[in-house]
């Protein structure tokens, strides 16, 4: 497999494609946005549409924001669906909803093709590093067949289960992120009322039971007031309708989930839809009247 489809060159998928390049890949790229000029003048072929992408490639991966983009990546006009063939793989790692991964895997699989849903974790720093951690949903031969391009893109790479599983598992993935990120922001803007150093005790706390990597990362965003976008509330706000969908259908309640997204609503009524998911911590300051540290 040595001719590779990208459709999606934005935050994530640009590094991505990147390191596939580096790889010696053939890529044929397409976008809605100006393709990276880097990338082109790196050998990259520029496409005109979906079809055409997957008129020349082996595998085609698809890295856009939400579910309604997939579908038309695959089934609009000119999408890729149109020029597939049989025995081609086509591999998305957007993150999207579980249910929609199931029927766009049947359709594309009518055609001859295999399906894998992909979703990562990681950030912009993971995929430039590629360090994303990849959850894969899909059949295993076409996994295995993947496989060597998901490891030139991340190190944690699992197959766990049919399509949709691998989408289900990032859906989890975001709850654990949200909420992990809401308590060291509580913590921090804590620390700093009553006085303490903001720096210092998340300093001390990466010794101890509470360290992770969000306070480690995100713990020195918040100290530092640096909320440029790694990875954007909206975008958040979007993985959590989906976990808050899912759950209602499954009749769950997910209370600590809820209270995420309401901060995360917050912040975008403050403007800050764009902001890095870390300045879910602005929310809780300003209910607070108090900054964790000055800008």
């Amino acid at each position: 497999m040595k001719n590779i489809g990208f459709i999606g060159l934005g935050t994530m998928g640009r590094p991505m494609a990147g390191h596939l390049l580096a790889a010696g890949y053939s890529l044929f790229l397409h976008d809605v946005a100006p393709l990276p000029a880097d990338l082109i003048a790196a050998g990259a072929v520029t496409c005109e549409s979906g079809r055409q992408v997957a008129q020349e490639s082996d595998a085609v991966i698809i890295m856009v924001p939400d579910t309604p983009h997939v579908e038309a990546v695959l089934f609009g006009k000119g999408g890729v669906a149109e020029g597939l063939s049989k025995g081609m793989i086509v591999v998305d790692m957007s993150s999207i909803s579980p249910l929609a991964t199931k029927e766009f895997a049947r359709k594309i699989e009518a055609l001859g093709a295999d399906y894998l849903d992909a979703p990562v974790s990681g950030g912009e720093v993971g995929a430039k590093a590629a360090s994303l951690t990849i959850m894969v949903g899909g059949k295993e031969r076409a996994f295995n067949t993947m496989k060597p391009l998901f490891e030139r893109m991340g190190k944690n790479i699992t197959l766990v289960g049919g399509n949709g599983d691998g989408q289900t598992t990032k859906v989890a993935n975001q709850i654990i992120v949200a909420l992990t990120i809401e308590a060291v922001s509580e913590a921090l803007l804590f620390a700093s009322k009553a006085g303490a150093d903001p720096a210092l005790v998340r300093q001390a706390l990466m010794g101890g039971f509470a360290s992770s990597r969000i306070l480690e990362v995100h713990g020195e965003r918040m100290v530092k007031r640096n909320f440029e976008p790694g990875f954007r509330i909206e975008l958040h706000q979007k993985d959590l309708n989906l976990a808050l969908e899912g759950a209602r259908a499954l009749g769950l309640s997910l209370p600590g989930t809820a209270n995420a997204q309401q901060l995360f609503n917050a912040c975008s009524a403050l403007g800050g839809k764009a902001w890095d998911h870390s300045a879910i911590l602005r929310a809780l300051e300003v209910m607070a009247s108090h900054e964790v540290a000055a800008a």
